[in-house]
């Protein structure tokens, strides 16, 4: 498939490079021939350096089979949760769009939640045989690795032309900064191969006879991407709007061409509405949905200067000169570096003739205005400025926004530019044989100065203590018959998360009291209203427990405080209680021996307390 003209950043058309490498019997000989046959081993060679950079990122999850995301820990165990949802739903038939298996009685509504399940589906017999860490880590590289290559073959075929500037490009969108950095157990936002795929089907939707095949098309690419992030598909259908009428104001035969278009998006819409009408009503409207974030994460911004920061898993990084410039290691959303935002520029300014590079760095400005929250900080300190998404937060959809992440939807632009770029390089450089070593120097010294400081470094890690054999056994059966839940000490949240990954390690067979999602804010009096909390909403008993948790104190046991344990344990269906390994593990143990009377017992990696008397 070749690239319309329009689509070029100089309206010329490409070079045979732009064909798809397939060649028939009859070029065998040929010129033709020996480059299609090229064009694959280049396409193989760039699938390939692709993995090794996924690979190099993960390096240490990999070869270290007892750690975890150092700097991400609780997602890490949500994920490996949400994989083994996924495996549920194809072996047991669960219900696709909520779980009793955590935050029991309430259950979880997982549409309001990162399910994933465009991906843990396909991928449980993974989960089914080597495990939900497995399933988590497959998750993760394979969604770089197929990120960067969905951006080089739509590049190489449709964008750009050439597979060299397409690679570059490609390698970007996949590992940028901010993508290594939301590689921390953001599995679900690095894998972003389907945007590329949603691009390249709204580019077609103009091609005459073909408006209700295309249709159709972007509508499958659409739903699956709201199955992996709804999020990730609101910046890209805002991203190409945008592109999409800047292309329509500088080309007038696309303009000529609107009817097809417009058709085709209509069958789009359509049939995404369709497929998705029930999913999104669960999401908005039921059991456990909630209305916005909370003000406080509304209030995570890209402070100004993160810009031309670099990342701190990046080669010129410094984490600790990133501490006052971002909330936390998974949301540095900027971080490009100095260099490249000079380059960046650059090109915009060399390429400004073409309405594509317009639309971009249009679409590239408004995400990163967005981004700067509701009042721009810069270097840590706020301004005073109001952003312009003080006027937009409150919104429908868009208060469950994270404004930060607006910045992350820069990287692909950015990514298409430099492909954009290099390949106006690669071809002044054929159309100036005289001056090729020097246009080819200046080209390259260029690239390496503004990504080499930028390029990625492994992932840390850490070692997570093992799931107890209590819970690998299955000791823990007879405690839940009769619908009875498994009550954890601290009872699991932000930041702890390992129930998750106990549950996970039993497919689900193990059901959570409360646990680590997002649902509303329950309260009678809640001070946000029905807003979105990390867990469920807060009861006396984890409140107890959280304080120990954090203090390594117990707080004094009065008649009262028994009396709404008993009430919460009843509340939750307790049947068992455990205890695994923690810092304040005496303090916890003797707050809930204090708490129930029942004295524990030591067994399988765990204490437990059997509280089937006290909830019967």
């Amino acid at each position: 498939m070749t690239t319309p003209q329009a689509d070029r950043p100089d309206g010329e058309p490409g070079d045979g490079e732009a064909e798809p490498p397939v060649a028939d019997a009859s070029d065998e000989g040929t010129g033709r021939g020996a480059a299609s046959r090229r064009g694959r081993r280049t396409d193989v060679l760039a699938v390939l350096s692709f993995a090794l950079i996924a690979l190099w990122v993960t390096f240490r999850l990999w070869a270290n089979p007892t750690h975890g995301v150092r700097d991400n820990r609780s997602d890490q165990a949500l994920f490996e949760w949400m994989m083994a949802h996924g495996a549920r739903v194809l072996t047991d038939f669960a219900y696709p769009f909520g779980s009793d298996r955590m935050n029991v009685p309430d259950s979880v509504n997982l549409m309001a939640n990162t399910s994933v399940l465009s991906i843990s589906l396909p991928m449980t017999p993974v989960t089914v045989l080597f495990g939900p860490r497995t399933a988590f880590l497959v998750f993760l590289t394979g969604g770089m690795i197929a990120t960067a290559t969905a951006w080089y073959f739509v590049l190489s075929r449709v964008l750009v032309g050439s597979r060299g500037p397409a690679w570059l490009g490609a390698g970007f969108c996949a590992f940028a900064p901010a993508m290594v950095s939301h590689a921390n157990a953001h599995p679900n936002i690095v894998s972003q191969f389907v945007v590329p795929l949603i691009v390249w089907r709204t580019l077609r939707l103009p091609d005459g006879g073909r408006w209700l095949r295309n249709g159709v098309l972007l509508g499958l690419v659409i739903v699956w991407q709201a199955f992996i992030n709804l999020e990730i598909l609101l910046m890209t259908a805002i991203g190409l709007g945008v592109v999409v009428v800047a292309l329509a104001l500088g080309r007038a035969e696309l303009r000529r061409r609107a009817r097809p278009f417009l058709a085709g998006l209509a069958v789009a819409a359509a049939l995404a509405a369709v497929l998705l009408a029930y999913p999104l009503y669960v999401q908005f409207f039921g059991p456990g949905a909630y209305e916005g974030l909370s003000e406080l994460i509304r209030g995570y911004r890209t402070d100004l200067a993160s810009f031309t920061a670099f990342g701190r898993e990046s080669i010129a990084g410094d984490p600790q000169t990133n501490l006052k410039l971002v909330k936390n290691p998974t949301e540095e959303n900027g971080f490009f570096g100095w260099p490249l935002v000079i380059l960046v520029g650059a090109l915009v300014w060399w390429l400004r003739r073409s309405p594509v590079v317009l639309g971009l760095a249009a679409v590239g400005l408004l995400f990163a205005v967005l981004s700067l929250g509701r009042e721009i900080q810069f270097e840590g300190r706020a301004t005073g400025i109001a952003g312009p998404w003080a006027a937009l937060e409150n919104l429908p959809i868009l208060h469950s926004v994270v404004p930060t992440r607006w910045a992350l939807a820069t990287v692909p632009v950015v990514g298409v530019l430099l492909a954009l770029g290099a390949e106006r390089a690669r071809r002044l450089a054929r159309e100036h044989p005289a001056a090729r070593p020097q246009i080819r120097f200046v080209t390259a010294t260029m690239l390496t100065m503004a990504l080499l400081p930028a390029f990625p470094t492994p992932l840390p890690s850490v070692r997570l203590d093992p799931v107890p054999e209590f819970v690998t056994s299955g000791a823990w059966r007879p405690y839940v018959a009769g619908g009875r839940s498994v009550v954890t000490l601290p009872l699991p949240d932000t930041d702890y998360p390992d129930p998750l990954r106990w549950s996970a390690a039993t497919r689900l067979d193990l059901p959570l009291a409360r646990g680590y999602f997002l649902g509303p804010d329950t309260r009678p009096r809640a001070p946000e209203g029905r807003i979105a909390l990390f867990t469920a909403p807060p009861r006396p008993t984890s409140s107890f427990f959280i304080t120990i948790r954090r203090t390594g104190q117990v707080p004094p046991v009065t008649a009262p405080t028994r009396a709404s344990a008993l009430e919460d344990l009843r509340y939750w269906r307790a049947g068992v209680v455990l205890l695994g390994p923690h810092e304040h593990a005496d303090a916890l143990r003797r707050g809930m021996t204090e708490l129930t009377g029942i004295r524990p017992t030591y067994t399988g990696g765990v204490w437990v307390w059997d509280v089937r008397p006290l909830t019967d």
